[in-house]
């Protein structure tokens, strides 16, 4: 039976509380930062790496020792100060008395939730977790799905989303656009747009619409790409 419900968790502009200075903190500040949440790290001193981050205003850095009370206000909680077990016995009874997401970095028994290894090619996410048991086996998992799915994946899924976008404004029923994308997925346009052929990608995608009575142009499709790149600060 499993001891994890998966989730994915949105923590855009969230204030989220890294306790520690070391470089793992840095990562678990970074990971946090690049998933829109507001970061503050907390401790005494600080790696390169976290005050590049805060040069960068990534990061907020706290210079100070945690305190009972210090938890207050956070979303989440990361806790990479593990090789002090009072301080991290403590962060996690406040994080508990406050119903805090919490995470002891390395310690599964005092974390309310674990992060997995993670590989991401734009909004395609694939996380892989041994709930805490094997750290690095699921490392070593990530690192060979990232030969299985290329960074090409991540245009791939754009010009997808693009496209179940023209498939939805022309009509199309549910099971239409399912028969769509079951030939989309078939066809060469992954391994095109692998090859760095993404004329010929789009041109696939132009006929294979067309067989759907959707008519779009190689030109829309590039302008519409383009567009899909940009972030809107107000879409969630």
């Amino acid at each position: 039976m499993p001891n994890y419900y998966p989730l994915m968790l949105d923590v855009r502009q969230r204030p989220a509380l890294v306790v520690g200075g070391n470089r793992v903190a840095a990562e678990k500040a970074a990971a946090l930062n690049a998933a829109g949440a507001q970061v503050t790290v907390m401790n005494l001193e600080f790696c390169e790496e976290l005050q590049d981050l805060a040069r960068q205003q990534q990061v907020t850095l706290r210079y100070k020792a945690y305190e009972d009370g210090d938890l207050a206000g956070a979303f989440v909680v990361v806790a990479a100060a593990t090789y002090e077990p009072e301080l991290a016995q403590a962060i996690w009874r406040e994080g508990q008395r406050n119903n805090q997401l919490v995470n002891i970095v390395d310690v599964p028994a005092l974390c309310n939730f674990i992060v997995p290894s993670i590989l991401r090619r734009g909004p395609l996410t694939i996380a892989v977790s041994t709930e805490g048991s094997s750290p690095a086996l699921a490392k070593h998992i990530r690192q060979h799905l990232e030969e299985l799915f290329p960074s090409a994946y991540e245009g791939y899924m754009r010009l997808a989303s693009v496209v179940r976008t023209y498939l939805r404004q022309h009509g199309l029923s549910y099971d239409e656009r399912d028969a769509f994308f079951g030939d989309f997925f078939r066809s060469d346009v992954l391994t095109l747009w692998i090859d760095e052929d993404e004329v010929e990608a789009l041109a696939t995608t132009v006929r294979l619409l067309r067989r759907y009575k959707v008519d779009v142009s190689v030109a829309r499709i590039l302008d519409d790409l383009k567009e899909a790149e940009v972030p809107h600060e107000s879409s969630r």
